[in-house]
């Protein structure tokens, strides 16, 4: 992939995967191709296309093999999965992935609800992932979910998720990703997040993950922005949720964030028109209300 300036905020496409995993359709291999390549052509670098996980628990992502095998693949795109296992890791090093992807969350109780265990427990069970992933030189990106808030304990504690950080940073994970599952956080508490994991870990190795629930994706965005972060997750149509929090909504729709970017100079290379047309197709393939407000106001002209 292309080195980028510090002037440039790198769009990671996570509606393909965090998004669709929580609408309740389930849409085939086909479908679900021709919305990364769309996504693709509109000038996104980086994309989730899918989960190793067993299909028992997320029935969305049961085809992810196939769907990586189909893909027309771009260059310059880097390609990434979920991989909470080993054997989930050796059918996405087989797809050809580009990135691997384990998570875990600064909230026991959230974590004991999501995935039956503790942090540590997490952890451990990734810790072969990592390690074999390493091995052959293949990039592993950690998700930390909760680290404003849970819906179970409530606010988290900064030195919750400066601990599980340090943690997934020691295993072998070279770059993580700072969740706001439920969508509870504000940007003060964003930026003190930042500045207390930035003894941890080089701003440039950290991204952003909000969720909408209560307005404040975006404002935590471009806090976190100013904080010197330049990965931010979105979703193509504001795609997603979360299984385990109530009322949360989802994930920060793509639209809105490369608007945002467009107007502060810090990303020119994604064509925002093109993707309030996929995010526009893609809600009304899934039967849901289109909840990009960027895309919604430029495909109503």
């Amino acid at each position: 992939m292309q080195t980028k300036g510090s002037d440039y905020v790198t769009i990671m496409e996570v509606g393909a995967r965090d998004g669709l995993q929580n609408e309740p359709a389930i849409l085939p291999v086909e479908t679900k191709r021709a919305l990364i390549e769309s996504l693709c052509e509109a000038g996104i670098q980086r994309i989730e296309a899918g989960s190793f996980v067993s299909p028992k628990w997320v029935p969305q992502m049961a085809n992810s093999d196939a769907l990586l095998a189909q893909l027309t693949r771009k260059q310059n795109v880097e390609y990434s999965a979920l991989t909470p296992n080993l054997h989930g890791l050796e059918k996405a090093m087989a797809a050809r992935v580009n990135r691997v992807s384990v998570f875990s969350a600064a909230s026991e109780s959230f974590t004991q609800k999501n995935i039956n265990c503790s942090i540590d427990e997490s952890i451990a069970r990734f810790s072969d992932v990592i390690h074999e992933a390493r091995k052959h030189s293949l990039p592993v990106r950690g998700y930390i979910s909760c680290i404003a808030g849970c819906p179970y304990e409530g606010k988290i504690d900064i030195s919750a998720v400066v601990k599980v950080a340090q943690k997934l940073i020691d295993q072998g994970c070279d770059e993580l990703s700072l969740g706001d599952t439920i969508g509870v956080g504000n940007p003060k508490q964003i930026k003190d997040i930042i500045q207390a994991l930035q003894s941890i870990i080089d701003i440039k190795d950290l991204a952003v993950h909000f969720h909408d629930t209560y307005g404040q994706a975006l404002a935590n965005t471009l806090a976190a922005i100013e904080c010197g972060i330049r990965t931010v997750d979105t979703s193509i149509a504001g795609l997603g949720g979360c299984p385990y929090a109530k009322g949360a909504s989802g994930n920060l729709a793509t639209e809105d964030v490369v608007f945002m970017l467009n107007g502060l100079g810090l990303n020119q290379d994604v064509d925002l028109h093109r993707l309030a047309i996929i995010g526009e197709q893609i809600s009304k393939t899934l039967g849901i209300p289109y909840r990009s407000k960027a895309g919604f106001a430029l495909t109503a002209k």
